[in-house]
């Protein structure tokens, strides 16, 4: 049976509060192997599965020392590779960042100014005197920030420092989303039916959205990542998105030009790695399953892509490199494809940079595409033919945020990891992270933990030890979607490959609840929930040889306990012999032995014969205790249509009203800017403002008060 994430075993007091209850995981293990796995693994255990384990010549001169003008994951990636190549890194960093995972791997680090991104990350005057300070020659930028800047690249050159990536007319040419279909078009590649210039205003975008036809893609022509992207049904929504996507265009890109083009409904995200060189040499390397999104971002991405068949692989990878050829493209990039039911693919942009997801490349290829980056900038031609670029097994990512799945899928979480323990004992595991114990994930950047990918020899081995991986993975201090990445992986419509874009809101029309447990599932965590609790009893009552006064009594042959999960009572009854528990719940019998070590994070716990790994925060009444607790005065529920509060932490961009004005349901009343993402915050109903708490600039947490109606 598989495993689940599920909403806790917890408890009568807990389940009063209104709140979700904390989460809890139960995972079958059958068979999996405690293994020693060295740092080295942690990027490339599974090119040594690919055709061949990846090479690096010292010999072959790069360069002697590259600034990697990024944080996070990715700066860390950039700077392992840089370390086996023999190249020295300096990072960069805000003055939040100062002790990131990645600013202690580098052998420099440079501040660059505050944690805002626009005095920071996107500081180039800052970055270049960061590039003359430490001699760099080189400079990789990862993805996101100024990866895809032109006028980065042009200040780099003219300091005859190496841009790690394509060229300025690439980056020109594919970067500015309107140009980039022209040049589609003239390659000869399949391309959306749109609008082929810039929108000046809300009232021209209404007009093209009316011509090309309702739904239509609202986009950023300078983006990526899903940020400044709004899909269009109507005039109003069309009036809204180019707001929205013109200012986190402007936030995100420092560029708020605009395009729109036909939104295809329900189709796939399908995507071709590219890598050129300097010497007209441009290949394919097969493609990336990107269709498990939300609000436009990947959340999940696999390769091979399970639809596709040879035929139409090769198609889609010649046209990405005619494409790539038409601009002289010398770099690892992407061409983006939307797929429909019948094969037929579109264009629908190209990234000239590294892919967030480009891990799951480099496991089936075995190429360390970081590497080809470097090798490429320094001039050095291709090392591979396209006959030599192989398909050998199967690889998944999923990406962990700090984010609530609970809420519209993934709403921010900010916070600081008190617990952090990436499952790299599992085999076929690798996880790409920036983070460590104590790291902090603040408002300021996106809240991205880390890349989880798994290899298998086929789909099948892949996932189950995706389904492992995120069982074992411990995340302590914010909230994280590996609940929802798990629902996403064991869905039977997703085992079978049957996905789109749209899977997300298909499957849990009414948002993300959680998992729904079996009846045999719900007696299991019961059993396990009061097993635990009748161990930390026990437990408590031995303290350096001597016994305290015990809240249970020592010779208590049974424990009568009483559970709430979800919003059902259970009582269960736990006895113990040695290790083993026997617990009746609900007309079962169930033996749950262990070695009852609750003070490590993951605990290994036997149910009638099968292995489950928990990660448990129990709290379990006793008969008792329950009577008592029914004359505890519950919290009055709050009125939520008379007050607005922020679902998330973040900044106040704008506020629409000022007390006394009189909105309608549904009527915009501030927006909230959340790592990098803006949200409308509308009226729950018709009244008038009492009062404003809040003004544009503010920084506001979860559950501030930002507006009251009378």
């Amino acid at each position: 049976m598989a495993g689940l994430w599920v909403g806790v075993v917890s408890l009568v007091a807990a389940g009063r509060r209104g709140r979700r209850p904390p989460q809890q995981l139960i995972r079958s293990a059958a068979l999996w192997t405690l293994k020693h796995v060295p740092h080295y693994s942690r990027q490339h255990l599974m090119v040594s599965r690919s055709l061949g384990s990846v090479g690096y010549d010292p010999n072959e001169k790069t360069f002697d020392k590259i600034l990697v003008a990024n944080r996070g994951e990715i700066a860390c990636r950039v700077i392992r590779t840089c370390k086996k190549m023999g190249i020295k890194t300096v990072a960069i960093h805000s003055d939040v960042d100062a002790n990131s995972v990645h600013v202690k791997m580098a052998d420099e680090a440079v501040c660059v100014g505050p944690a805002p991104t626009s005095k920071s990350y996107l500081n180039m005057d800052a970055i270049m005197e960061a590039i003359k300070k430490t001699r760099a020659q080189a400079v990789h930028p990862g993805y996101g920030f100024l990866s895809e800047n032109q006028e980065f690249a042009r200040c780099l050159a003219a300091e005859d420092v190496i841009f790690i990536g394509p060229d300025r007319h690439a980056i020109q040419a594919m970067g500015d989303k309107i140009e980039s279909k022209l040049l589609a078009k003239k390659a000869k590649v399949n391309t959306i039916p749109g609008f082929d210039g810039v929108v000046k205003d809300a009232d021209e975008a209404v007009r093209i959205a009316r011509e090309i036809g309702y739904p239509v893609m609202i986009k950023a022509s300078a983006g990526g990542g899903g940020k400044g992207m709004r899909i269009a049904w109507d005039d109003e929504e069309t009036r809204d998105g180019f707001r929205f996507s013109s200012q986190e265009a402007a936030s995100s890109f420092g560029d708020d030009r605009l395009l729109i083009e036909k939104f295809i409904d329900n189709p796939r995200h399908i995507e071709i790695q590219v890598l050129g060189d300097k010497h007209g040499n441009a290949l394919w390397i097969n493609e990336r399953e990107c269709s498990i999104q939300r609000r436009n971002q990947k959340v999940v991405e696999e390769a091979p892509s399970i639809f596709l068949d040879a035929e139409t692989r090769r198609a889609m990878g010649e046209q990405a490199v005619a494409l790539a050829k038409a601009v002289n493209y010398s770099s690892a990039g992407t061409v983006e494809f939307l797929v429909d039911s019948k094969k037929n693919f579109y264009f629908l942009e190209m990234n000239t940079r590294l892919q967030v997801e480009h891990p799951v490349t480099e496991c089936i290829t075995g190429l360390d595409l970081v590497q080809e980056m470097i090798r490429v900038a320094k001039g050095y031609p291709l090392r591979h033919k396209q006959a030599d670029i192989p398909i050998n097994g199967w690889a998944v990512e999923c990406r962990v945020y700090a984010e609530d799945p609970y809420k519209s899928f993934g709403l921010p979480s900010i916070g600081r990891l008190s617990q952090y323990q990436e499952p790299l004992h599992l085999p076929g595991v690798r996880v790409d992270s920036g983070i460590q114990p104590g790291s902090d994930i603040s408002i300021y950047y996106d809240p991205m933990i880390s890349k989880l990918i798994t290899y298998g020899s086929d789909r099948t081995e892949a996932l189950k030890r995706m389904e492992d991986a995120l069982d074992n993975y411990v995340i302590r201090g914010v909230t994280h979607n590996i609940a929802l990445l798990r629902e996403v992986i064991i869905n039977s419509r997703f085992v079978k490959g049957d996905i789109s874009t749209k899977f997300l809101s298909d499957e849990y029309p009414d948002g993300f609840k959680g998992h729904t447990l079996t009846k045999s599932e719900r007696n299991e965590l019961l059993a396990i929930a009061s097993s635990l609790f009748v161990a930390s009893q026990l437990r408590a009552q031995r303290f350096q040889e001597q016994s305290r006064v015990p809240i249970i009594k020592p010779d208590m042959a049974n424990w009568e306990l009483s559970i709430k999960l979800h919003d059902e009572v259970h009582t269960a009854v736990a006895s113990n012999s040695g290790s083993t528990f026997s617990v009746e719940v609900d007309g079962s019998k169930l033996d749950v032995t262990s070695t009852w070590n609750l003070a490590l994070p993951l605990l290994s716990v036997n149910v009638d014969g099968t292995q489950r790994t928990v990660q448990y925060n129990v709290r379990v009444l006793t008969k008792l205790a329950a009577e008592l607790n029914e004359f505890m005065l519950e919290k009055v529920a709050e009125d939520t249509s008379s007050i607005l509060r922020s679902p998330m932490p973040g900044v106040v961009v704008a506020v629409s009203v000022k007390p006394g004005d009189v909105v309608a349901e549904g009527q915009e009343i501030c927006v909230i800017e959340a790592m990098k993402m803006q949200n409308s915050m509308t009226a729950g109903k018709t009244g008038k403002v009492k009062s404003v708490h809040c003004k544009a600039g503010d920084t506001v947490g979860e559950g501030d008060l930002l507006v009251e109606l009378e």
